[in-house]
């Protein structure tokens, strides 16, 4: 059954590669007809038949339809590997974006087609927005001491580690860039481990509230991380010299004050804007609402200096279901409910492109292979040492571990934004240096599904042995 799905997959992606080789190749061939029809006329627009809307419009439909069918047949395929849907969405999208390696080159227009770029933008900020939304401050702070000891430690390790690593793999490469790969090991995916705690019911579990509480404040603490790192880069690609003390001390003022003002303000102001917004008798009101407070504190965010997707987060974070009671009351759904149809449009379209920008030509070199490894082996250290920081007599510490180490759509977010990050016209995360983090990415997120479940079961399936034995 599950070999021939994925025969299935394999042979549709081939098909809708070729049908879409001649499609576009006649959008093209139309372009140019276009173009000489424009030239031979002196100037004059071609617009017979709606044909100048139709050369702007058509590349992105077209490309909207091979993404998101591709994206829903790739998670479906590993879902049925009980693997994430997102590590699905990766893989079809690394093999479209390869498919001129066996001659097939008509869907390299996706890698370059800035609409779907911007729409991928908006994508990864609807989800830092979700995330937010699904983050309960309240509930994360009473875990305890234990949870932020984890994190802090879950932040420091693998930052270091990863730095050291780009050190030694990259020479050549800049102190930023080494700053950056340090930074993109520092996050946890919080939907990756809660899945798999839900599957094996243990969410409410001691390692289980650890892990989530400490993966939450983990991905605070790594946007803080990337938020610095980014203002560094930015500051020398305005001419500062060096990392130096005060433009460190000056981007962690400035992110730690974003984000706790965003929450004091933000929980001051929103429950007002919510209240006056149930004055409009006109339908989608609230989803208006915490759209705009989302694309406002991103655009915030980017002019000062930090990523959008921080304000984004900072957004979900400030929008409790308590502010919009009165809008369910009325008959309305919930804000989760209307954000939801948005990220399944959106989100996939990100992380397949993420997939896209992946060159599998880059693994021909033997030392980016060696870098990915090593990456990868730093990732999972450096989240094991998250279990110094548990103190609870008779958790699972191992299992802690374990549950920190899928970076996940994380990690994706921050090589992207990397990617597009320049520092004296060169990127600072280098297209084969790209392919090793994603490769760091899929690994760590394939392999905690399953070892955080035979932790946690064979401590459970001990656990009721040993209490057979003493009855």
């Amino acid at each position: 059954m599950k070999r021939s799905f994925i025969v299935f997959v394999a042979l549709l992606v081939v098909i809708v590669a070729i049908a879409s080789n001649r499609v576009y190749s006649q959008n093209n061939t139309h372009q140019q007809t276009a173009g000489e029809t424009t030239h031979e006329t002196s100037g004059t627009e071609h617009t017979s038949g709606g044909g100048h809307s139709e050369s702007v419009v058509v590349p992105v439909l077209f490309a909207l339809i091979v993404l998101l069918v591709t994206a829903k047949i790739g998670g479906d395929a590993f879902e049925r590997f009980q693997q994430p849907a997102v590590l699905g969405e990766l893989v079809i999208g690394v093999v479209i974006g390869n498919l001129a390696l066996v001659g097939i080159d008509s869907l390299e227009f996706l890698k370059e087609n800035i609409s779907l770029e911007v729409l991928a933008e908006i994508g990864v900020m609807i989800l830092l927005f979700e995330v937010g939304l699904e983050t309960n401050i309240k509930e994360m702070l009473s875990v305890g001491a234990s949870a932020f000891v984890v994190a802090t430690l879950g932040v420091i390790a693998p930052f270091f580690l990863g730095w050291g690593v780009a050190a030694w793999f990259l020479p050549a490469e800049s102190l930023y860039t080494h700053v950056f790969i340090g930074a993109t090991l520092c996050a946890t995916s919080v939907g990756i481990t809660a899945r798999v705690l839900k599957d094996i019911n243990k969410v409410k579990s001691r390692e289980g509230q650890i892990i989530l509480g400490a993966a939450v404040i983990d991905d605070i603490m790594g946007l803080v991380v990337l938020s610095i790192v980014t203002g560094l880069i930015s500051a020398a690609g305005s001419g500062a010299e060096g990392v130096n003390s005060g433009a460190i001390l000056s981007s962690v003022l400035k992110a730690v004050g974003f984000i706790v003002g965003a929450l004091l303000i933000g929980s001051y102001l929103v429950p007002k804007i919510f209240k006056f917004g149930l004055r409009v008798k006109a339908t989608g009101v609230l989803l208006t609402i915490a759209l705009a407070v989302c694309f406002l504190l991103a655009f915030l965010a980017e002019k000062i200096g930090l990523a959008a997707i921080v304000g984004a987060f900072a957004a979900g974070l400030i929008m409790d279901d308590v502010h919009y009671r009165g809008y369910v009351e009325r008959g309305e759904h919930g804000l989760d409910e209307l954000i939801r149809p948005i990220a399944l449009f959106l989100v996939p379209i990100f992380f397949v492109r993420m997939g896209l920008l992946v060159d599998l030509r880059t693994f021909s070199d033997p030392s980016i292979l060696g870098f990915a490894g090593a990456l990868t082996l730093a990732a999972i250290i450096g989240k094991q040492v998250c279990s110094l920081g548990v103190w609870n007599k008779g958790t699972n510490k191992f299992a802690v571990g374990l549950g920190m180490i899928p970076r996940g759509e994380v990690g994706l977010i921050f090589a992207k934004i990397g990617a597009g990050i320049f520092l004296a016209g060169v990127p600072i995360v280098s297209k084969p240096t790209y392919s090793a983090v994603v490769i760091m990415v899929m690994v760590t997120t394939l392999v905690t599904p399953p070892l955080l479940k035979i932790s946690l079961l064979r401590k459970q399936e001990i656990a009721e042995k040993i209490s057979s034995d003493v009855i």
